[in-house]
């Protein structure tokens, strides 16, 4: 086998090539856009690339085919924290063959702890946990948007290396149109009662304003999360002028009191529900196919990439009223195609946000694993801790 580096465009070109090759008779396989993938490698457009580091290599077999995949990178912003010193291994694809994973997965290894790694998480992105993001371990259907599809056996080759499982991450699903429980129109009751408080969906007129909301919010909810670092303004405007094409007014709330953000919740149309049509290319071919099956409304999969209340309006009913009124004008509209609702990346770290989605109603359609290795096999391996 030969194992070689990434450093030339066809070699990124085989790069993309080695998932397309393993995955051809998957109907369930939705081949990622080349220039999301390829822009994580690229310093004009991931940022995390001007202080920190990355580096690709595929594997051909010994009849010179292509057999595996594999990146490796450390997050400047991130890679301090914790226990260790951790860097991370992303991209992995590979045929279920132990030699050449321990061949792409030793790369990765050797090439972090010349930098001074002590560990590796994965598979993860160079970037932010909503793409690429963990390896799926169960519900093995078609991919939502940014999320990583693999084969079952993947597991095994990552465990037989020696990764030990640091967290799991669900994708939750519910009906659109199922009632709202009870218990949430009860707890929704006094927010709801109070003047102080007020819910509306997003206006994109006043993007620049949400888009500032957003980022207070998440600030002040995800940032005390480990291996999260605060959002600036520039990262917040990129996040929003990303969603604008597909944004649907309607589906993304926010939630305020005295006219301070404390909560959203951001949905967008599924886009793979779109994207398996475009064959990974969007050039002008793939843009006008994109645009016909938007317009003959082909995604009818609303997808909540995030949904979070500011800690000090935690536990007094401020998400349930914020659901009741989202539902109030999302559920029965006819001017809305969306049938499902899938909610993306809730980790098992984190129970009370699972308990709010389990409490109206939702169940785990996905799961992902996020795995991590020691460097050092003696050390004690724990898992991420809960938050309390």
């Amino acid at each position: 086998m030969q194992l070689i580096e990434v450093n030339t465009p066809a070699l990124e070109t085989a790069f993309l090539q080695v998932q397309i090759d393993l995955y051809k008779k998957d109907k369930n396989y939705i081949r990622p856009l080349d220039k999301d993938v390829l822009g994580v490698f690229d310093p004009k457009k991931n940022r995390l690339l001007r202080d920190g580091e990355a580096i690709r290599w595929v594997l051909k077999g010994d009849n010179g085919k292509l057999i595996g995949r594999v990146a490796a990178f450390i997050n400047p912003k991130t890679s301090k924290g914790g226990d260790q010193p951790t860097g991370g291994m992303g991209f992995f694809d590979c045929i279920d063959d132990q030699q050449a994973t321990n061949l792409l997965l030793d790369a990765c290894k050797n090439w972090l702890q010349e930098r001074g790694m002590e560990a590796m998480d994965g598979p993860i992105n160079l970037g932010d946990r909503d793409k690429w993001w963990g390896l799926l371990i169960d519900g093995f259907y078609p991919p939502n948007y940014g999320m990583h599809y693999n084969y079952p056996y993947y597991q095994r080759l990552l465990e037989n290396y020696g990764f030990g499982l640091y967290f799991n991450q669900y994708t939750y699903y519910r009906m659109v149109n199922d009632p709202i429980p009870e218990k949430y129109h009860e707890k929704a009751k006094t927010i709801l009662a109070d003047p102080a408080y007020r819910f509306e969906h997003m206006d994109k007129k006043n993007l620049p304003k949400y888009t500032e909301d957003f980022r207070t919010v998440y600030n002040k909810g995800w940032a005390k999360h480990e291996g999260v670092k605060p959002m600036t303004e520039a990262q917040a405007a990129t996040v929003m002028r990303t969603l604008k094409p597909v944004i649907d007014e309607k589906i993304m709330w926010f939630a305020y009191y005295n006219d301070e953000p404390v909560g959203f919740f951001i949905a967008i149309p599924e886009l793979n529900r779109l994207f398996r049509y475009v064959n990974g290319k969007m050039d002008l071919w793939g843009k006008l196919k994109f645009l016909f099956h938007k317009w003959r409304g082909a995604c009818k999969t609303m997808y909540g990439i995030v949904f979070g209340i500011t800690p000090e309006h935690q536990s007094k009913g401020v998400e349930a009223a914020m659901v009741v009124e989202a539902g109030r004008i999302i559920q029965g509209n006819a001017s809305l195609p969306y049938v499902d609702l899938q909610m993306n990346w809730i980790g098992d770290f984190n129970p009370k946000m699972m308990n709010l989605v389990e409490n109206l109603g939702s169940r785990i359609y996905k799961t992902h694993g996020t795995f991590r290795y020691l460097f050092d096999r003696t050390k004690e391996f724990k898992r991420m801790p809960i938050i309390k």
